[in-house]
């Protein structure tokens, strides 16, 4: 089975002085690092904001379509990679999730919804007057990054935390005061998930680890994802199967064994209900995409 590298920010930083932290235009990360375009993954968080040009962008197993004012973001141990055109460029930033944390403190990068497992966001569209509204705050972060300030990291971090909320206001809506209160309920949601998917797939566990009924649970999870309980444990589940399908040489059983899954048949049937194939020949498929 095929393998894909694994990047540490070491890989891109080079000479910039910081181990934890990478800012750069795309158009100059390209320079020394061409070699990103084919499919890798990294140990970090990953920002990028496309301000010119086109191209494909895969994450994961979802396929998009670059134009200016994509943003996506990349959680640690997601696999990506897209093909660009000649005229590509925009902000490029990686960060560890220590630095952000530990000076951040009590908020938590992976609070944020958009390096949420369960919610899916990959990718933000902007307008053109968002675009033109954020972008503000990459000018200044590439400034910085480049500059010999006192007080440096303080303020790329800041900035970088500025952009974040100006990603999840236009995402999330977080300026509803319900939709807020249900996403930090979605954050405990998907922390007992993370934690237990591959041994208890009863929705009721979860609502009992969380302290409220599962009817409530259930409407938490249709008011921000407009799923059930039932169907995001399930898309966990096969979103893991489909990563260990693609980056282990384990046979089909025992993947369905290490999910929890005695009975294959049953295993097979649910990965067919959400992906319309069984996991052999998904599996088979991956031998076709050579990048």
């Amino acid at each position: 089975m095929k393998k894909y590298p694994v990047y540490n920010i070491q890989n891109f930083n080079r000479n910039l002085g910081q181990q934890e932290l990478y800012i750069n235009t795309f158009s100059n990360h390209l320079i020394n690092n061409s070699f990103i375009e084919s499919s890798h993954g990294h140990n970090f968080y990953l920002l990028v904001l496309f301000t010119k040009g086109s191209g494909v962008h895969k994450i994961d197993f979802n396929t998009f379509t670059i134009s200016p004012g994509c943003i996506y973001t990349i959680q640690p141990g997601q696999v990506h990679s897209w093909k660009l055109s000649k005229d590509i460029d925009g902000y490029i930033m990686f960060y560890t999730k220590d630095i952000y944390n530990l000076y951040f403190g009590a908020k938590r990068v992976e609070d944020y919804p958009f390096y949420q497992a369960s919610t899916n966001i990959s990718e933000v569209c902007l307008n053109e007057a968002e675009l033109s509204a954020i972008e503000v705050y990459f000018k200044l972060l590439v400034k910085e990054n480049f500059a010999n300030n006192t007080r440096k990291l303080d303020k790329l971090l800041n900035l970088i935390d500025i952009i974040h909320i100006e990603i999840s206001r236009k995402q999330l809506q977080e300026n509803n005061v319900e939709l807020h209160s249900y996403s930090q309920k979605m954050q405990e949601f998907n922390i007992f998930l993370d934690r237990y998917y591959a041994v208890e797939k009863s929705p009721a566990f979860y609502a009992s680890k969380m302290n409220i009924t599962l009817k409530h649970l259930n409407r938490i999870c249709k008011y921000v994802l407009n799923k059930t309980v039932t169907a995001l444990i399930a898309e966990k589940v096969v979103i893991e199967s489909k990563r260990m399908l693609t980056f282990s040489d384990k046979p089909v059983g025992e993947i369905a064994q290490e999910l929890g899954y005695e009975n294959y048949s049953y295993f097979s049937r649910l990965f067919k209900k959400y992906t319309k194939t069984v996991p052999s020949k998904f599996r088979a498929r991956l031998k076709l995409d050579n990048w």
